[in-house]
């Protein structure tokens, strides 16, 4: 990449998330909903780079190219979600109707209570609604691992809003992360990792994305094969007004077969990463203004 998401791309959502924090607690939900439109506006208006790439995003999925309108309501739908988000993490699930695939969720919920499961999710549309669900219906211990300097901008904004939520954060890139990691697999929970997005320094997995190469990252996949775990993809799409659909699938199994055998093998591991990859694709053509990467997602460097 030209340059590294990590100094680019939180920037403006964690300023835009501590403002939706402030009005959402002042006025309310509907209030703050009619407020996004300026809000949405100033960002299409200043915020040139995540213009850009939302166009050149937005031209792949359609296959034409964007409406400026397109793109201006792309910032929209962002700008609403970040706002629900706040509310998420005061677990008003009353304000939300919320439809959840229900047979694959009592199949993660059995074997996250079996032996823990690793949850493979993406910036597109909310994962706060898919941790609030684990939270409210099954009770299940989640736990959230993330990029170091992200852990520590976004855990120190939730402790304002709800301290027990920054407690589901763990810094990935250290020894008590892994130890954290088996401690709840153990308990019979459930690890969310955003697998999306790549560091420079990592080696990376290249895939059609779209029409075009991209890179995602080995890395989360190779913890659950380490670890010898099932995976899930779960996307929380928005679907407009309050509505968002949770979609549940299982995309491998690194756990041992019934013979003992290990199925965590490298090429079990790029299996796995390939259908993320194409499921992430799916999702994106199903609902498009819930892709939340505003950056050249496919300017990448392989390792």
């Amino acid at each position: 990449m030209s340059q590294d998401w990590t100094e680019q791309k939180e920037r403006g959502s964690l300023g835009l998330l501590r403002f939706m924090v402030k009005l959402a607690n002042l006025l309310g939900r509907r209030v703050t909903r009619l407020l996004l439109y300026p809000i949405a506006l100033y960002f299409f208006l200043v915020v040139a780079d995540s213009r850009r790439a939302s166009a050149a995003y937005l031209a792949r999925v359609f296959g034409r190219k964007a409406h400026w309108y397109e793109v201006f309501h792309h910032f929209h739908v962002f700008a609403g979600v970040l706002l629900d988000r706040v509310y998420f993490l005061q677990n008003r699930v009353e304000y939300f109707d919320i439809e959840v695939m229900q047979d694959a969720y009592d199949q993660e919920t059995a074997e996250a209570r079996a032996g823990g499961v690793f949850v493979m999710g993406a910036h597109m549309g909310s994962f706060e609604v898919v941790r609030l669900v684990s939270r409210a219906k099954a009770e299940l211990k989640l736990v959230l691992l993330m990029y170091e300097e992200n852990a520590r901008k976004i855990g120190a904004l939730m402790a304002a809003i709800n301290p027990q939520a920054q407690q589901e954060i763990v810094p990935l890139g250290n020894l008590s992360a892994m130890l954290t990691v088996r401690d709840r697999l153990a308990e019979g929970g459930i690890i969310g990792i955003l697998a999306d997005r790549t560091l420079s320094h990592e080696r990376n997995f290249p895939a059609t994305f779209l029409g075009e190469t991209a890179y995602f990252a080995v890395g989360p996949f190779r913890m659950a094969a380490m670890m010898r775990k099932p995976v899930f993809l779960m996307v929380g799409m928005y679907r407009g007004g309050n509505r968002y659909e949770i979609h549940i699938e299982k995309i491998a199994d690194f756990s041992d077969d019934e013979h003992g055998e290990r199925r965590n093998s490298p090429q079990a591991i790029d299996a796995a990463i390939a259908k993320y990859v194409a499921r992430l694709e799916h999702f994106a053509r199903l609902a498009p203004y819930n892709w939340f990467n505003f950056y050249d997602f496919w300017q990448g460097n392989a390792r």
